[in-house]
């Protein structure tokens, strides 16, 4: 094969898209988060982690303590798309995310997350004096 048709079958390959999870099994804490592109989005968390500059500090934290081995990298769930050329899976990715968030139901001080949007929101306390 040439050099054009490697390129043309690379942009025209489809990878896997869906829910993962990065789990420290010590501490049970959990980085759960969707991808449109599921090899390169773990690929690019065990970089970043390796290298010490991950964009979560709470999962850096546990990875520098604890180490790469007390760690499981994987794959909770895939979006197969519909055959439509101008089909946006952001919307069913997120609702695919919001399902795994609530199945695993995860404490707030358990979750690590790169969009602190998902993380649920602390009930506002109501002063009873005022």
């Amino acid at each position: 094969m040439d050099r054009k048709e490697l390129i043309r079958q690379y942009k025209q390959r489809r990878p896997a898209m869906g829910v993962y999870r990065i789990q420290n099994t010590i501490s049970g804490r959990a980085l759960v988060a969707a991808s449109t592109d599921l090899p390169s989005m773990l690929n690019r968390h065990r970089a970043q982690l390796s290298m010490g500059g991950h964009s979560s500090p709470g999962l850096q934290s546990d990875w520098s303590e604890h180490g790469p081995g007390s760690f499981v990298f994987e794959i909770l769930d895939t979006l197969t798309p519909p055959e439509q050329p101008d089909y946006n899976p952001l919307e069913d990715l997120t609702v695919l995310e919001d399902m795994w968030l609530e199945r695993l139901s995860l404490e707030p001080d358990r979750l690590h997350t790169i969009n602190p949007r998902r993380l649920p929101k602390a009930p506002r306390r109501v002063d009873p004096a005022t």
